[in-house]
C-alpha cells in the first residue's frame, strides 16, 4: 500500500463522525480545504484501499427509495496507523504554492498599475477567506463546541486566521511599498 497523507487525513475523518464518501466530501468542503486538499475522486479509491488493507470496515445499509448507502468505520488496525503518523516527526516544512507570489516575482515586466490590480485583488480573497474562517469559528463555537475535536479544530483555525491576516499585512506593506518606489521614479 501507497501511505500518503491523504490515506491518514480520511482515517482521521472517519474519527469524526463522517463515515460515508458523502460525509466525508463534506467535511473536506467545509474544513480541510482550507489547509489540505483532497479531490472528490480520491475519496472512493482511498477508502476501498483502506478496506482491502483492513485499516476500515465497510457495511452496506439499505434506505427507502434510495440507493444503498456505505458506511465506513475504521478499525483498531487503522486507529494504530493513524497514531503512528500523528507521532511521526515532519520531514519537511511545507512548501506553499502561491500563484500571486509567482506573479510578484515577474513583475518588472509588467506595468505597475497590473500588479497593484493583483495585489489588491488578492487582498480581497484574503479578506474574504478570513470572513469564511470567523464564519466557521462561529460555528464551531456554537454548534460543536462539546466535540471531542473541537479544540483541535479551533487550534487548526487559529493558524488559517493568524496566516491570513499576516498575508493581509504583507500585501498592505506591499502595495505602499510599490506605489512609494513608483513615486521615487516620478520625481
Amino acid at each position: 500500500m501507497k501511505w500518503n497523507d491523504t490515506i491518514f487525513a480520511i482515517l482521521g475523518l472517519l474519527t469524526t463522525g463522517c463515515n460515508t464518501g458523502y460525509e466525508i466530501k463534506q467535511m473536506i468542503d467545509n474544513s480541510l480545504n482550507h489547509f489540505w486538499k483532497i479531490s472528490y475522486g480520491q475519496i472512493y479509491p482511498t477508502l476501498k484501499t483502506l478496506t482491502d488493507n483492513e485499516l476500515v470496515t465497510v457495511s452496506t445499509k439499505t434506505q427507502d427509495g434510495k440507493p444503498d448507502r456505505k458506511e465506513y468505520l475504521i478499525t483498531k488496525k487503522g486507529e494504530v496507523a493513524l497514531q503512528k503518523w500523528l507521532q511521526t516527526p515532519l520531514n519537511n516544512l511545507p512548501v506553499e504554492k502561491n500563484e500571486l507570489l509567482l506573479k510578484l516575482f515577474f513583475s518588472r515586466h509588467q506595468d505597475q498599475d497590473s500588479t497593484l490590480t493583483l495585489l489588491n485583488d488578492y487582498f480581497k480573497k484574503l479578506r474574504e477567506r478570513l470572513h469564511t474562517y470567523q464564519s466557521i469559528e462561529e460555528m464551531i463555537q456554537i454548534h460543536h463546541q462539546s466535540a471531542e475535536d473541537a479544540t483541535y479544530w479551533l487550534m487548526t483555525l487559529d493558524y488559517g486566521k493568524h496566516t491570513t491576516t499576516a498575508a493581509m499585512e504583507w500585501c498592505e506593506r506591499t502595495i505602499r511599498q510599490i506605489k512609494s518606489n513608483e513615486e521615487e521614479k516620478d520625481e
